[in-house]
């Protein structure tokens, strides 16, 4: 199942969303925007469609890049295919959707923030890939406990 996940920077801060509190395991964490790729949609198509869905954001497809491909390990056939993408705004005005509340993040001390679990070691790397501009590809699984677990092929 391809899904799309992106990061938009502004200064010294990244958008994220405040997931909705009706929306099941991750309510209230933050998390990038995102969500699933429609069929006959490319990634970059999608992560447009959703930045502006979630947040009210038109962006340009040259503002996003690329950063990296996850392929999601959820113990059955077809697993999750996440195309995680950064791009960078001008402005910093977002409006809320069904989805949750946009809130802009400082980088410095972001993982002080109540975060999806594995954001902490995502963001960082995709932000890295973007300013590098080599795409990282990474697999995560999940523990027994159900943590994930990401595995980055540097």
């Amino acid at each position: 199942m391809p899904r799309c996940l992106s990061f938009l920077l502004h200064q010294e801060k990244v958008l994220l969303i405040r997931i909705a509190e009706d929306r099941g395991t991750w309510a209230g964490l933050l998390n990038g925007v995102g969500g699933h790729i429609e069929r006959g949609e490319d990634p970059r198509s999608a992560a447009l469609r959703e930045i502006k869905e979630e947040t009210g954001l038109i962006l340009s497809p040259s503002s996003l890049y690329l950063s990296g491909v996850i392929t999601v390990d959820v113990g059955n056939i077809p697993g999750v295919g996440l195309y995680i993408f950064v791009g960078e705004t001008e402005t910093s005005e977002a409006h809320s959707s069904d989805e949750g509340t946009p809130e802009w993040v400082d980088l410095d001390g972001f993982e002080k923030q109540t975060l999806v679990k594995d954001l902490p070691a995502l963001l960082p790397r995709a932000i890295k890939s973007y300013h590098n501009k080599q795409p990282f590809c990474a697999v995560t699984t999940f523990d027994e406990d159900g943590s994930p677990s990401i595995h980055f092929n540097p």
